[in-house]
């Protein structure tokens, strides 16, 4: 028989996105009302393995007075890191190397020294995978699904995703403006890794001209004809999104860097986009990348429902006797999912989903087919 809960502990990891705030703020008190006590873990689970760089511990109590008010911000009151894998923790050697050690035992030791009961692990697929790591452990957890990239297997959507997509949606309309009024080309590189949910959506609710996403390496031969063939008709400005993961035909994904610990980081490609055009059409190309500011800012509505919804369900199934499950949307109920389930593979864009299809029926160009005439005219 399991026994019963007296206090669990939350934590964030991964990249930050907007919601996380509520999912902390429903969980506590949901948990509260159980008469359940609740510890937020600073910075994903570093609060546990490097309690010492803590004036706290690492460990801060979540309690009604402290999560007051916290629904609409973004960000994470707890923290969190990337870094902070227990099954292969970087550590510095002497000679200014790195190795990865695995602190699985040292991590579930300081969880039994502080008496908790149960782990709340909310993030992404990484984050997903170490909770699914732990619970094989012996720990008894729930995760709740975070990423602004939406490509968590077995949900819907995850928070964060629609407050990305609004925002870009945001920007993509402000750079009409200008890219009208100089007749520019401008090139969009949004986040997503190697998932093209931002850059669809985000494209499709703006109107841009061409989405060059991971799921469709890309050719830019259909785009630049597309951008000639649209200055002829005088349409003298194109949008063009890009998601940061997009592959060119035989190509490799642009990536930036790695650090120790971390996966690596993908960016670039937008002004790769961008030069290659201006030099197959002629005409001035410029690039923005929204990067971080698509993890920003307050979370729309559906991001912060959903994060409370998310904190409720997953307190809700610890106290039904759950273990190594992930809370999952399912419209219009959330569930629960194995976390071995969620985490075997990543849900990419499926090639035949009506938003892909649509944007096609639009004339919307995903350099994998040269445009006709019928849909220059946009």
């Amino acid at each position: 028989m399991t026994a019963p809960i007296k206090r669990i502990a939350l934590s964030t990891g991964g990249g930050d996105a907007p919601g996380l705030n509520a999912v902390i703020h429903a969980a506590t008190l949901a948990a509260r009302n159980r008469g359940w006590e609740v510890l937020g873990i600073r910075d994903g689970l570093n609060g546990l393995l490097l309690p010492d760089d803590y004036p706290d511990g690492g460990l801060i109590e979540l309690t009604r007075d402290r999560v007051r008010g916290i629904i609409h911000h973004g960000g994470t009151i707890i923290g969190t890191t990337n870094r902070g894998n227990p099954t292969a923790y970087p550590v510095r050697q002497s000679d200014g190397s790195w190795v990865e050690v695995d602190r699985t035992d040292e991590l579930l030791g300081r969880i039994e020294e502080q008496r908790i009961d149960a782990l709340i692990m909310i993030g992404g697929d990484g984050s997903m995978a170490i909770g699914q790591h732990l619970y094989e452990a012996g720990l008894r957890l729930v995760g709740v699904p975070k990423t602004i990239d939406n490509d968590l297997e077995k949900t819907t959507s995850t928070f964060g995703f629609d407050s990305a997509v609004d925002f870009a949606s945001e920007c993509i309309d402000r750079l009409f403006a200008t890219a009208t009024s100089h007749g520019r080309i401008i090139v969009v590189e949004v986040m997503g890794r190697y998932a093209g949910w931002i850059a669809l959506n985000a494209g499709m609710a703006s109107g841009v001209h061409a989405i060059l996403i991971p799921e469709i390496p890309f050719s830019l031969d259909p785009v630049a004809a597309l951008i000639v063939e649209r200055e002829q008709r005088g349409a003298k400005f194109s949008i063009v999104c890009v998601a940061e993961g997009a592959i060119p035909v035989g190509g490799e994904v642009s990536i930036v860097g790695k650090s120790p610990g971390q996966a690596e980081r993908l960016g670039g490609i937008g002004a790769k986009v961008a030069a290659e055009l201006e030099r197959m059409t002629g005409r001035e190309a410029r690039t923005v990348v929204l990067g971080h500011l698509l993890r920003g800012g307050s979370p729309t509505s559906f991001d912060r429902l959903l994060g409370l919804r998310f904190g409720a369900a997953a307190v809700r199934a610890l106290d039904e006797g759950h273990n190594g499950v992930m809370v999952a949307l399912n419209p219009p109920t959330v569930d629960y999912v194995p976390l071995v389930e969620a985490t075997h593979r990543q849900k990419t864009v499926p090639l035949d989903c009506d938003s892909l299809l649509t944007a096609r029926d639009m004339g919307i160009n995903f350099g994998d087919e040269m445009p006709s005439h019928s849909t220059i005219g946009r």
